[in-house]
């Protein structure tokens, strides 16, 4: 496990580790277990907005196995819980690239406002940094200023983008970015959508359309779908991203905004209720802060002492 100080997620979670601060000094202390201490998790949890069901289970799981391995004190309970946390969210998930074609789709998906377009700007940064050729289109065709902010952001980092007109079909954009990846000999194609509610079937329909784009051109097209979540909207969120899970299926997700809310724990509701894994999480303004989900490291830096 890294070391707490040089955790990247430390600072992001600084908020959200507030909340576990009592639970924390309560471990600490290595005192007996008491309901009150089950009761303060609880809160914790619930606070930290890791979803009802989650932390139902967990308590249960957790209370269950402090039965079972006959716990004595309150450290034992915190090393389960930080078993149990890390084991939610799953193996560290990298980014899939194509093993059969030269390109590599990345397709985004994200209402406006969760970070979609900048955390698409810092997946193309860190790529490029990785020694990939990264170009991007940009798909958001309903709104002109979605355009002007791709550009300014390809610019930014160095990489190429494809454009029509505000209004243009999506479709046509995407087809004419993988021509282009293949002219320039790019090796992934990051797409960026319009922002869109899970209720506007219209716009459903229209990511639909896109993704047959991608398919026709590229059989096993795209490899990643991949839908930015706001963790300063908590709950709220999951409804968008199931309905975007069941209509076209997702392959992960990236978190942003964890530094201005204390809703940390939205990571593992979403871990739990969408089955798919954490790509990447936003942990700052800059470029180079978008981070690998390493689920060892998130869970260290929640249960960190400040």
């Amino acid at each position: 496990m890294t070391d707490p100080d040089a955790n990247p997620f430390k600072s992001s979670l600084s908020r959200t580790r507030k909340l576990f601060g009592r639970i924390s000094e309560s471990f600490v202390k290595q005192t007996p277990i008491t309901d009150e201490l089950w009761d303060d998790l609880e809160e914790a949890l619930l606070s930290a907005d890791v979803g009802p069901s989650t932390t139902t289970w967990l308590i249960e799981h957790l209370r269950k196995r402090a039965v079972d391995e006959q716990m004595r004190n309150t450290s034992q309970v915190q090393a389960a819980l930080r078993e149990e946390l890390t084991r939610l969210l799953g193996k560290p998930a990298g980014l899939r690239f194509s093993t059969s074609s030269p390109l590599t789709v990345i397709l985004v998906i994200g209402v406006n406002g969760s970070g979609k377009t900048t955390s698409i700007a810092k997946m193309a940064y860190r790529l490029t940094q990785e020694g990939h050729r990264v170009i991007l289109a940009a798909a958001d065709t309903f709104r002109a200023a979605a355009i002007d902010q791709l550009k300014v952001w390809g610019e930014r980092v160095g990489v190429p983008v494809i454009s029509q007109n505000p209004g243009s079909d999506p479709g046509a954009v995407v087809y004419d970015a993988i021509q282009a990846a293949g002219t320039r000999g790019c090796d992934v194609l990051l797409v960026d959508t319009a922002g869109r509610l899970h209720t506007k079937y219209n716009l459903m329909e229209e990511l639909k359309k896109i993704n047959k784009v991608i398919t026709k051109l590229l059989p096993d097209g795209p490899q990643e779908l991949i839908m930015v979540i706001d963790a300063t909207t908590g709950q709220n969120a999951l409804l968008q991203a199931r309905k975007f899970a069941e209509d076209i299926g997702l392959t992960g997700v990236i978190i942003t905004k964890l530094d201005s809310t204390a809703k940390g724990g939205f990571a593992f509701a979403v871990a739990d209720d969408l089955g798919v894994p954490i790509k990447f999480i936003g942990t700052g303004e800059k470029v180079e802060n978008l981070t690998p989900f390493n689920p060892q490291d998130f869970v260290a830096a929640l249960l960190a002492q400040d």
